[in-house]
């Protein structure tokens, strides 16, 4: 069945959006923050879509890979979204004429996690090889190839002011790396599974992470200890992020719901309940007063 993508307003139940047109699971999305006009959608049908927020519009559909996308990002600049695939490339797209501008080549497994430095300049990728790779955006050349974990990669994030790279594993640890010279910093471990997703807030003082084991965590950035625990889902945690004013963290759950939590206290403020299979995708947007998830059930709802 191919379902469309909705969206919500979650103060009053309302829908808002229907994001219908992929043939195929949606499996990736992004709002392109700070500005949070588009959104980025990335399928099993192979393609990448690009709409608009605001009406549900479709701008681009950017086709090249020749199989599924499971990861997307914007630059800050929203000047060009990113795409990672199964066919083991990471491609660039130019969101104005949506035009191919650069391939990334060298992972020999499917590139699962991609994002962008604050200047654009760089962009790193996440595979299941088990390396993480440090690329030049315009270029598309390999910068450094980070390689310590000792399973495949779920996520690959540098922090705000890019002295830092966080990653995280299937091998149950998430590492930091010095961004500048490729260098292995440190090592976080506490969770009994597969981490499966990973992230810094917006100012890099804080590490949240995602767990197969069902629980997020929250470690200081400097000292590497745990300081909050978040525990309620009932599934494997798959995606995790911070609102931009740091004091929320939003997670999605094989639940089939995604849970609002208070950073400081580790407990459950609100539970987005509605999708009827797995949820696989869930971010803010920039204001933090708007969700979007993103399910199996082919849906994507959004949540105000």
């Amino acid at each position: 069945m191919i379902g469309p993508a909705r969206s919500w307003d979650t103060a009053s139940g309302e829908e808002l959006h229907t994001l219908e047109g992929h043939k195929n699971v949606v499996y990736a999305i992004a709002f392109n923050n700070p500005y949070g006009d588009k959104i980025a959608t990335g399928s099993f049908d192979k393609t990448c879509k690009l709409w608009s927020a605001e009406t549900g519009k479709c701008y681009h559909t950017f086709r090249g890979h020749t199989a599924e996308i499971v990861c997307l990002s914007f630059n800050p600049q929203s000047t060009v979204v990113a795409t990672g695939s199964m066919d083991t490339t990471a491609k660039l797209w130019d969101i104005q004429n949506g035009e191919e501008v650069v391939t990334l080549t060298g992972h020999l497994a499917e590139i699962i996690s991609l994002s962008f430095d604050t200047s654009g300049d760089r962009i790193i990728t996440g595979s299941f090889d088990h390396t993480v790779v440090v690329w030049d955006a315009s270029t598309g050349r390999k910068v450094h190839t980070l390689i310590g974990h000792c399973a495949e990669i779920s996520s690959a994030l540098f922090n705000w002011d890019c002295s830092l790279i966080l990653t995280g594993s299937m091998d149950k640890t998430c590492m930091l790396w010095d961004a500048t010279s490729g260098k292995y910093v440190a090592t976080l471990t506490g969770h009994d599974d597969e981490i499966l997703d990973s992230c810094f807030d917006y100012t890099g003082k804080l590490i949240a992470t995602a767990s197969a084991d069902g629980t997020a965590r929250v470690y200081n950035a400097t000292t590497r200890k745990c300081v909050t625990k978040l525990e309620g889902h009932e599934g494997e945690i798959s995606k995790i992020s911070f609102n931009p004013q740091g004091n929320r963290l939003l997670t999605g759950s094989s639940d089939k719901t995604a849970r609002i939590w208070d950073v400081q206290t580790g407990q459950c403020l609100q539970v987005l309940e509605g999708h009827t299979d797995e949820i696989f995708s869930c971010a803010f947007n920039y204001k933090g007063n708007i969700v979007i998830t993103g399910s199996k059930d082919n849906s994507c709802r959004i949540w105000r």
